[in-house]
């Protein structure tokens, strides 16, 4: 498949990272049809037809993932209709949100649940605001999630369906959703069952219906995008602080290396990466936290560790034993902070 997206535009290959910033997204000329993304979306249609859902969203790519108020469509972002724009993409923000399929399926099935809520007014009736609240509640730039809490179900990271009804909607839509999810037995002892009980209730009644929201709008779409990708990305690492020195490199600095001498040692990301396991059971055994928190703090690590050039030193045992607690004195202070800005 990578083949077909490259010959899809196959000049990007060709060119350099600051030749690629510098071109404006609507020069892009990228579209979804012969990429990974195609296959996914025919995925996601299949899995609303075997819910007895009717209605499909319409796609178009942009520079975000998102569903529009008052449009029931999703926004997908460009980097994903290309190898070498994904290449790009981990190299100024560290990461390819959605970037394997089982990650873009798990955003995909949260912004149909946006979609639908919107196509079918979800969130203008009774049992949707008492259970998830008012959709029109303000969105603040940055939310408290509380780990421990069973009140919301844990679908997308930074526990989402924390940050907002509407978010808390959507998460809670797309573990209905999901084939195979079992959730009636992983959340039976949880009050958020009342929630999932709440969605496909909803859902069941809408069933063959048409929607009352048919705007086919595209907001934002990549050929109208006029900024470089060079001012893309230098918003995006404003807005994700990562500009600026994290509060994880000093501690990192002192548990790897950066030293010249050490170039042809394990990279501390890949390191962390091959421990993780190992790191979440250890730590959750003496803090008592749940893994699911415990592997937010580690994944944060190995984002840091990337963006520093980080390596294994000469003794890869001491490092062990040292991550894991660091890990466990993060995980407390992570606990404690629980600032998470909103994605945009």
């Amino acid at each position: 498949m990578p083949s077909v997206m490259a010959r899809q535009n196959p000049e990007l290959d060709t060119l350099t990272d600051d030749e690629l910033l510098d071109m404006r997204l609507c020069d892009l000329k990228l579209k979804i049809r012969n990429t990974p993304l195609e296959s996914r979306l025919e995925q996601l249609n299949e899995e609303l037809l075997a819910r007895g859902i009717r209605f499909r969203p319409h796609y178009w790519l942009s520079d975000d993932w998102y569903s529009p108020d008052g449009i029931p469509g999703i926004a997908i972002p460009f980097y994903l209709a290309h190898p070498r724009l994904m290449r790009l993409e981990r190299k100024q923000l560290l990461e390819v949100e959605g970037g394997t399929h089982q990650w873009c399926m798990k955003i995909l099935r949260h912004e149909a649940g946006h979609a639908i809520d919107t196509a079918f007014r979800l969130h203008r009736r009774g049992l949707y605001r008492k259970c998830f609240g008012d959709a029109k509640a303000p969105y603040p730039e940055y939310y408290q999630p509380k780990p421990s809490s069973r009140e919301f179900v844990l679908h997308l990271e930074m526990w989402y369906a924390q940050a907002h009804p509407v978010e808390d909607f959507a998460e809670t839509f797309a573990i209905w959703l999901r084939p195979g999810s079992r959730w009636k037995h992983r959340y039976r002892d949880w009050p958020a069952i009342k929630k999932i009980k709440a969605v496909e209730k909803m859902l069941e009644s809408v069933v063959n219906q048409k929607p009352l929201e048919r705007s086919r709008k595209t907001v934002d779409s990549l050929s109208r995008i006029r900024r470089t990708l060079r001012t893309h990305y230098d918003r995006k690492r404003l807005h994700y602080g990562l500009e600026y020195p994290s509060i994880y490199d000093k501690d990192l600095r002192k548990l790897f290396t950066s030293d010249p001498s050490h170039q042809r040692n394990p990279t501390a990301a890949a390191f962390l990466n091959r421990i993780r396991g190992e790191l979440r059971r250890s730590v959750a055994r003496w803090t008592g936290e749940y893994s699911y928190t415990i592997d937010q703090v580690v994944q944060e690590m190995i984002e840091r560790c990337r963006r520093l050039h980080l390596r294994v030193g000469d003794h890869p045992e001491e490092t062990k034993r040292d991550a894991i607690i660091l890990v466990a004195v993060r995980t407390t202070n992570f606990l404690h902070e629980g600032r998470h800005r909103f994605a945009i």
